[in-house]
């Protein structure tokens, strides 16, 4: 048992030490260059403690900084020069981000899509939509399906104009790619975007990548030490990309099967080969991320990014963020198709945001089209679905500091639901709208 019991963050609370977050930071970085040998990692992860234990006096606890600082000593000191160099840049990531979040206000970001966004402001703008006194005053009044249909309306043209994009690029196009972060809405989006390809004689043909992840032992793993299935590098993308080219080329494939309760995966287990006028899907957290197509040239891939861009002010005159929207989206689907503890998804969302941060934002403007689906009116039936649970875990987590980003998370969402206007009734709602993904009822099977 180490010597160190606690450590300082940069927050300056103190928290427990726990060793096998250094193992864990040691092989995710590894992972990243193509290592996989978890062994090393703790080997390194024992040294790492050993000179931490030599440096600090007794009874001091040292700082995350200090631990950090370790690490890239005994990486570099070891030969491991790639896996110390990918560990330093993440960390000088993680730096720069925390600066821009301070300063967030002053420093546009390049991530952002601004087209598109104002397309949706104005757009909510006009239908009195964009403030939540302004869908308030509209529920007040007995508009509720009304604010349903417009959004409804709004999301479908988006579907309907990608469709006829993908459709006039068909003849040289070979893969589509539809991606966006964590419930975005990419699988109603799927759906629709297949239905209308058909009408127009093309058929999308699922690769499902969740098939070639590596087996779960060789899973990097977050600081709590849950297995992480968000980062791209769970993935084995040499073989997507060599499976890509060959059913480009007209070969057959032979897809592993991936299974999610074992932990394994089997390897040429489904045979696959493209018709004519069939065209691969990808429905990938990580479609953008370039490694995960880069064998296929650009004319023969069209790449579809998902947001619920919601463009709506709270009460102080703030946006209220996307991110928010898609953790609430989460937090329904996980608990009424995979009986997964709201509360435990809220606690695991940090690192949810940071592998999108990490993996996805970075890549929205290199995407062919973007469809909003957000939807006004879906904050009104969280409102009546989570506000008293929201409420709750902002007692639960005030003197936890282990527990600091859920407990932000979840006092800026309860001030945001206090605002709206509960509605219990979700008749209104389409039986295929892209948030019946969400909140349930939909005509399709999930």
């Amino acid at each position: 048992m180490s010597k160190i019991t606690h450590v300082v963050k940069r927050s300056h609370a103190i928290v427990p030490f726990v060793p096998d977050r250094i193992t864990n930071a040691i092989y995710r970085a590894a992972v990243s260059v193509g290592g996989r040998d978890r062994q090393i990692a703790e080997g390194l992860s024992e040294q790492v403690i050993k000179l931490l234990e030599e440096n600090c006096a007794p009874g001091e606890n040292p700082h995350i900084e200090e631990i950090q600082d370790l690490v890239e000593k005994v990486l570099i000191e070891n030969g491991h020069a790639k896996v110390a160099k990918h560990y330093i840049l993440y960390r000088d990531e993680r730096t720069r981000r925390r600066a821009e979040s301070a300063d967030r206000r002053s420093k546009p970001s390049g991530n952002i899509p601004w087209a598109k966004i104002w397309y949706v402001l104005n757009w909510a703008v006009e239908h009195k939509v964009n403030t939540i006194e302004n869908i308030n005053n509209r529920i007040a009044a007995g508009e509720f399906p009304d604010i349903v249909n417009e959004s409804e309306s709004a999301y479908l043209i988006d579907v309907q104009n990608v469709t006829e994009k993908v459709a006039e690029r068909g003849q040289e196009l070979k893969m589509v790619v539809i991606t966006g972060p964590s419930s975005s809405g990419k699988t109603t989006t799927t759906i629709k975007l297949s239905m209308g390809l058909e009408q127009k004689g093309f058929k999308l043909v699922t690769l499902n990548v969740d098939n070639y992840f590596f087996d779960l032992e060789m899973h990097p793993k977050d600081e709590f030490g849950d297995y992480d299935f968000e980062t791209p590098q769970a993935l084995d993308l040499p073989l997507i990309n060599d499976h890509l080219v060959k059913l480009i080329h007209g070969e057959e494939i032979k897809i592993p099967f991936y299974d999610f309760k074992t932990g394994q995966r089997t390897e040429n287990v489904t045979p696959m080969k493209l018709g004519e006028n069939e065209i691969i899907l990808i429905d990938s957290l990580h479609g953008l991320f370039p490694d995960m197509t880069q064998a296929i040239s650009s004319e023969q891939k069209f790449f579809l990014y998902l947001e619920p861009l919601l463009q709506m002010k709270d009460r102080f005159g703030e946006f209220i963020r996307w991110t928010d929207i898609r953790l609430i989206r989460r937090m329904l689907r996980d608990a009424s198709h995979r009986a997964y503890d709201p509360r435990e998804t809220l606690t695991h969302w940090h690192y949810v945001r940071a592998s999108e941060m990490r993996n996805i934002i970075p890549y929205i403007n290199t995407a062919d089209y973007l469809i909003n689906t957000a939807m006004p009116y879906e904050l009104c039936l969280y409102s009546h679905r989570l506000l008293d649970s929201f409420a709750e875990w902002s007692r639960e987590f005030q003197d936890d500091p282990l527990r600091e980003d859920a407990l932000m998370r979840a006092e800026r969402v309860y001030d945001v639901l206090s605002q709206v206007t509960p509605v219990a009734d979700d008749s209104a709602v389409p039986m295929d709208s892209v948030l019946r993904e969400f909140i349930g009822g939909s005509i399709y099977k999930y």
